[in-house]
């Protein structure tokens, strides 16, 4: 079709960050066995205090962020957040994290999306999940320390626990261990979705899902499932099943994976992770069709899903004048987040968009920054005003370990920085005023 994805020019440029800026090595490294306890050395933060739900004498000093009446609520009122994405934080050095969780908490963001996997070994990222079955558990520091870093700043964490993409291992890489079939995962899928049905790829999903929300933080003391840090718990990054195109086969994943997670983590919430595609079988337009094998309003459906989630990304879409005469990103882009939050209202379900994106292209209508500021700007006051739970901007960047910047992968970057040379100063202010007008929404 003409609005065919173009997924692998963000995706396949995350692949290249993860070669550009491989973790930092860790002092030692041992295997632990599934179920098995992860004790830090000390159990306490920088500060002398657990982070992200205790004081140093163990009395709890934050809420649970919860989901009811179609809203998130904290402490007795409607939580609503601007917040973004940095996937990174899961394998980078204690001064990448803080700098860029410094700089979120500087533009009064307050929740934060970022990767809780890392499958397989042999890649260039350090993996908490060499092999099935098997975690590696010093390299768990820096998600470790991330969360206790997040919890001292006041901001909330967004974890999903595999990818739908090939970066950091994701579906492809159980596929590989349990199969040996090789990745399709921007082809047809046939292979990537056996994921979802192979018996011995969701028995290691489940026991990857167990290990990570059942274990014990060494900064914080806290098991991830009783840290209220972590807000909620996705169950992928994108998923999609194109060999399905009916839907079932996803959701029935969905279903079973929902209820388990929700199990192990029940004081937090849950959403799917999806994009927010329609799966209308007789629909031509690409996000609103089958294509992926998703229906977004049977998935948030499910009963253990607290909260419906939606990305946005018109340019990679084909969601573009040049590419549909008529048709603009920007205009484009509002219509998709007014529709599902809209239907969010109908299925009694919170909605957060919590990914959007766009590209300086004037060949696919952003000529500037000044025209991406405008879009974001109309994206932003859509989500405010049309009940949105929350939004989440990708991606904030901030300085790796040579003092300098992050590079701009996939050319959405967004950088905190007043210096004039920073060609985003302009846009992270509009998020900084968007993330306060968010904020002084609850009621």
């Amino acid at each position: 079709m003409n609005d065919q994805p173009r997924t692998t020019s963000r995706r396949h440029l995350l692949g290249a960050a993860a070669l550009g800026l491989a973790a930092t090595p860790l002092l030692g490294s041992t295997a632990f066995a599934a179920g098995q306890d992860a004790q830090g050395s000390n159990g306490q933060g920088s500060n002398g205090q657990g982070g992200g739900g205790q004081d140093g004498s163990g009395r709890g000093r934050r809420s649970f962020v919860t989901a009811r009446g179609g809203e998130l609520r904290l402490d007795g009122r409607t939580f609503r957040f601007g917040g973004t994405n940095c996937y990174y934080l899961h394998q980078q050095s204690h001064y990448m994290i803080d700098a860029v969780l410094n700089d979120a908490a500087a533009m009064g963001l307050t929740v934060v999306r970022a990767w809780a996997f890392a499958d397989g070994s042999g890649h260039s990222y350090r993996a908490l999940q060499p092999e099935p079955f098997r975690y590696d558990e010093a390299a768990f520091d820096s998600l470790d320390y991330a969360v206790q870093k997040a919890g001292q700043l006041g901001l909330r964490l967004v974890l999903p626990l595999v990818n739908n993409w090939p970066d950091y291992g994701g579906m492809q890489q159980y596929v590989s261990w349990f199969l040996g079939l090789a990745d399709d995962s921007y082809g047809d899928g046939v292979n990537h979705d056996k994921f979802y049905t192979d018996a011995n790829c969701r028995k290691a999903y489940r026991s990857w899902a167990k290990h990570v929300i059942q274990r014990r933080n060494r900064y914080t003391g806290l098991r991830y499932a009783d840290d209220p840090t972590v807000m909620a718990w996705e169950l992928a990054n994108e998923p999609r099943c194109r060999s399905d195109k009916s839907g079932a086969t996803l959701l029935g994943w969905a279903r079973e994976m929902s209820t388990y997670v929700k199990s192990l983590a029940p004081r937090q919430l849950l959403a799917v992770g999806d994009e927010g595609f329609y799966g209308r079988a007789n629909e031509a337009d690409y996000p609103y069709s089958n294509y992926e094998g998703n229906d977004w309003l049977k998935l948030t459906a499910l009963p253990a899903v607290d909260y419906g989630t939606v990305h946005v990304y018109p340019q990679n879409w084909g969601e573009t004048s040049s590419n549909k005469p008529g048709t603009d990103a920007t205009g484009w882009g509002t219509r998709w987040i007014t529709d599902h939050l809209a239907d969010g209202r109908t299925l009694g379900k919170p909605v957060v968009i919590e990914e959007f994106g766009l590209q300086i292209d004037a060949g696919r209508d952003i000529a500037d920054t000044a025209a991406r500021d405008a879009a974001y700007k109309a994206w932003t006051d859509a989500a405010l005003a049309s009940g949105a739970a929350g939004d989440q901007f990708w991606l904030l960047t901030s300085r790796v370990d040579d003092g300098s910047f992050y590079p701009d992968y996939d050319g959405h970057r967004v950088m905190w920085n007043s210096d004039p040379a920073n060609p985003t100063r302009t846009t992270a202010h509009l998020f900084a005023t968007h993330a306060a007008a968010m904020t002084a929404a609850t009621h």
